[in-house]
């Protein structure tokens, strides 16, 4: 956020300390005072002051010169999935589909520019791409995201494209905001993404959007394989009808658990009750 963007009761501080923890990735597990300052744009004595603060909360232990975090942390996030309902329901659809097609899948929300994966269940199978609760990836680049990208307002998805910083992450990824909203124009027609090679080469992935009480899109399921053992054909054959059940099955919950019956407009473009008949899966 812009110095000018900050409004009146903006904690610099806060920022600031949160901005340390975030300096401490799966790339960065432990950093030493000068690594943190440097990645957080504080002087030596201040990010010396956020760390020890932090040391003294249980956040944050030194190891030697370095620090890295401690499974303290994971309260923060915690809090966030205890309270919220979706993730728990999910869980079970999530490992039923998981059981039924032997292949990992996630349960995503959106926020900000990237989704952030709020449930998993993985594959016994080994992927590239080493996924856990709480990983975050460009929502454009994604099945997941583009999901429910398409289901945003059309003022507020025309910001995001307008300011989207679309990089290409391989050779494949759309970095045209033209081509990416005509692909989100389709999936949104179609009520399911499907991302080939996008995010990572040789994995691909079709996702479909969970909707809530009121027929809002709330967050997207995923299911991932590796290029070279799925078609493309095979991925919308094979995984798209489980992968429909499971949302519906998602949706029934979430309605049970608000007392209404959700609604869902998959590849209609208009809303109807989720007991209503669902669009066969196209031939591949």
């Amino acid at each position: 956020m812009s110095p000018a963007a900050r409004a009146p009761h903006f904690v610099r501080s806060l920022e600031r300390g949160l901005a340390v923890i975030r300096a401490f990735d799966a790339d960065h597990p432990q950093l030493t005072l000068s690594e943190v300052a440097r990645a957080c744009g504080l002087t030596r004595a201040a990010a010396r002051r956020f760390l020890l603060t932090l040391a003294d909360l249980g956040y944050v232990r030194a190891d030697g010169r370095a620090y890295r975090l401690t499974p303290r942390v994971l309260e923060l996030g915690y809090s966030y999935l205890s309270s919220f309902s979706l993730a728990q329901i999910a869980a079970p659809h999530l490992e039923q589909l998981v059981e039924n097609t032997r292949e990992s899948s996630s349960l995503c929300v959106l926020d900000g520019d990237d989704i952030v994966y709020v449930a998993r269940v993985p594959a016994r199978r080994i992927m590239t791409a080493a996924i856990t609760v709480g990983t975050r990836f460009p929502a454009h680049v994604t099945s997941v995201g583009r999901v429910i990208l398409a289901h945003l307002p059309q003022e507020e998805l025309e910001v995001r494209l307008a300011h989207a910083e679309l990089t290409p992450l391989t050779a494949r990824t759309l970095v045209s905001a033209d081509l990416l909203r005509a692909e989100l124009d389709r999936v949104r027609r179609q009520g399911y993404a499907v991302v080939d090679q996008e995010l990572e080469e040789g994995l691909r992935s079709i996702a479909a959007p969970v909707r809530g009480r009121g027929g809002e899109v709330v967050g997207a399921v995923n299911v991932p394989v590796q290029a070279g053992r799925t078609t493309l054909a095979a991925l919308r054959r094979d995984l798209l009808p489980p992968l429909l059940e499971t949302v519906a099955g998602i949706e029934a919950d979430l309605g049970m658990a608000t007392g209404q019956v959700p609604v869902s407009s998959r590849g209609t473009g208009t809303h109807r009750s989720s007991s209503s008949p669902r669009p066969p899966a196209p031939r591949p």
